[in-house]
């Protein structure tokens, strides 16, 4: 039995002590072939230790690395969660990871077994079984088109648990005792960064970092066991921990993992979920996707949208300033509930959503304000794999231009230079093999987060954007490209920007079309074209995304407006190394990998002759050229 009266900072032992309190309450649903399968504390409990005896069975010691990749699903995390039983750390992976990015995270944490989604993903292990002479077994979950192999590599999860039901009859309390010699400074878990300034490091996490990470998530969202939440994020990514399955564990709420990708926005609108966390580009997404669909609707639906948007507007003004509206916009409110914002929200599936979250990286105030206008509070958090979880709004007490208040037990300073140093119980322990970047980024108990930023009069955290990033024009005056990039994103007919003018004259940009959108729109007016670059240099385009130019240039200062920008013929691809896949900028590597776009922009030129390799479906590459214009907001 688990003592539940006292603080537990080993995640198993969470486990186990919701199996013992609420054996038959759901723990996880995932919906598959369009029905939600559940799972109950005690049903997942079993599946664990299952699979626990199964890697001691194995093999697996104490201390033993296990890669994983795959789509986020119930049985990936009691996959997980039966490594840290057995004394193990995990290592992810993320599930659209090439094969040369799933070696660097196998080899590099020295894992010895693996875990796999299906078909596709034991397919990159099979291809790189020769380069990965320590992993022993590669375990997976989905046996479709498995049936036909014959690779002694491959077990599948049904195999393992046989193994680990016959562990256990000849060691009856080896599950018991490896997780009772398991303690909270163990490490449990290996969290691979993002990337974006060269190969990604693995942060070591202890059971107790991540569990005062989830407590964070706790406190300031105040969950309880009836909260659903949804798996928005890939496991691979820390955020996934404290803002889904750590928090889970630590109150007995449901955890909902979607269909597909493609269907999570249905999946979240049938589980509507009392707790909504995701990345910034989600909620920009779903920003552009309303603003469409208004555009493509009737005459009565566009006004509607028009009359009560501003009354939205209107709304999260007053709550932001904490003012009570009088009786005739109480009235407006109301009407504008009932006609338009209740019925977007239940598009969006969140008409039950108590706390919303957005995280990880820098989101414009404009979509801030449309969520606050629809009535949903989307509030910020501020952590990072080796910082922890630093700050986040409290309920009433949100502002669209901070990152909240400081979780309680974490110390923030601001360095010289306007860096923020963190310390706190959530922080990571240390990089992987990497002794030297450890010293460099802990110093005297501080992380060195590598973030500009300052703590204002009223506790809140002011987050600027990194400090790398942080752009000084020729002119000595200084611009956050982030923020500029967040503003330009809140556009329905954008998908990405990086905003250039480093040690320049002028702020430029390389502006990248959504498709979808912006296709939409130039059939409506029977404009033809044929693929994303033939339609990024259309003129009418062009024009169109001027519009948004114009709409942010207003929001800055005169010297560190956008002065020229370039429609880009292709998306930034986290495959080429442009975006980490967790969907951040690598600025630095898009810079120069665009240095000759970049140098054409500054050097007067009207037009530059881009090239991009294509790989068709028979594995044949080739080369396209498209002439980019080089176009003035002047």
């Amino acid at each position: 039995m688990i003592n539940t009266d006292t603080p537990i900072y080993v995640i198993p032992r969470l486990l186990i002590r919701n199996a013992e309190k609420w054996p038959d309450k759901v723990a996880m649903r995932k919906k598959d072939r369009g029905v939600w399968q559940e799972y109950t504390w005690g049903e997942v409990h079993r599946k664990v230790k299952e699979l626990s005896l199964g890697f001691m069975a194995l093999g697996l010691e104490k201390g033993d690395k296990v890669t994983f990749i795959g789509d986020s699903e119930p049985q990936l995390e009691w996959g997980i969660l039966a490594v840290q039983s057995a004394g193990g750390l995990t290592a992810g992976a993320y599930s659209d990871s090439i094969p040369s990015e799933l070696k660097h995270i196998a080899e590099h944490s020295d894992s010895r077994f693996a875990i796999a989604d299906d078909q596709e993903q034991c397919d990159k292990f099979i291809e790189l079984k020769n380069e990965l002479p320590g992993l022993k077994k590669v375990i997976y979950w989905d046996p479709k088109g498995l049936a036909h192999y014959d690779e002694p590599l491959l077990m599948s999860y049904d195999e393992l648990m046989e193994m680990g039901k016959k562990y256990e009859q000849a060691h009856p309390t080896a599950f018991e005792d490896s997780v009772t010699s398991i303690k909270p400074e163990d490490f449990c878990s290996l969290y691979y960064t993002s990337g974006t300034s060269g190969l990604p490091k693995g942060a070591m996490m202890s059971h107790r970092n991540l569990i005062k990470f989830g407590q964070g998530t706790v406190y300031k969202c105040t969950v309880t066991p009836d909260y659903n939440f949804v798996s928005t994020a890939p496991t691979a990514f820390i955020g996934a921990s404290f803002v889904a399955s750590i928090p889970c564990l630590l109150t007995g709420a449901t955890l909902n993992y979607p269909e597909e990708v493609e269907t999570l926005v249905h999946d979240i609108r049938e589980v509507g979920p009392q707790l909504l966390a995701s990345m910034p580009r989600m909620w920009e997404a779903m920003v552009a996707t309303t603003e469409m669909k208004v555009m493509d609707a009737g005459f009565l639906k566009r006004l509607t949208y028009s009359l009560f948007l501003p009354v939205g507007f209107k709304q999260a003004e007053l709550s932001y300033s904490k003012q009570r509206p009088n009786l005739f916009w109480r009235l407006l409110i109301w009407l504008g509930e009932a006609a338009l914002f209740r019925p977007l929200k239940d598009k969006h599936g969140l008409l039950n959503t108590q706390v919303a979250i957005t995280g990880s990286a820098a989101m414009s105030v404009d979509t801030f304000k449309f969520w606050r206008a629809m009535g949903i509070s989307l509030r910020q958090i501020y952590a990072g794999t080796e910082a922890g979880y630093i700050s986040g709004h409290d309920t009433g007490d949100i502002k669209n231009d901070t990152v909240g208040t400081l979780v309680p037990g974490v110390e923030v300073r601001v360095n010289h230079n306007g860096e923020l140093l963190v310390r706190s119980e959530s922080m990571f322990k240390g990089y992987y093999k990497d002794p030297e970047k450890t010293k460099a980024s802990i110093k005297d108990g501080w992380f060195y987060t590598g973030d500009a930023g300052y703590i204002a009069e009223d506790g809140h955290v002011i987050y600027l954007d990194r400090v790398a990033d942080l752009a000084e024009m020729a002119s000595g005056e200084r611009y956050a490209p982030g923020y500029i990039e967040g503003r330009l994103r809140y556009s329905p007919y954008l998908k990405d920007a990086i905003v250039l003018g480093d040690n320049r004259d002028v702020v430029s940009a390389i502006l990248i079309i959504n498709y979808d959108n912006v296709g939409r729109w130039a059939e409506k007016r029977h404009i033809a074209y044929t693929t994303f670059a033939n339609l990024s240099q259309k003129e009418e385009v062009a024009g169109l995304i001027r519009q948004d130019i114009d709409r942010v240039n207003r929001y800055l200062p005169e010297g560190a407006r956008l002065k020229k920008y370039v429609l880009s013929h292709k998306e930034f691809d986290p495959d080429e190394a442009e975006l980490t896949r967790t969907q951040k900028l690598r600025r630095s590597f898009v810079e120069q990998r665009y240095r000759e776009i970049v140098d054409a922009i500054y050097s007067g030129r009207e037009e530059v002759i881009a090239e991009a390799t294509v790989t068709y479906q028979d594995g044949r590459k080739g080369v396209t050229k498209t002439a980019v214009r080089i176009r003035s907001c002047t």
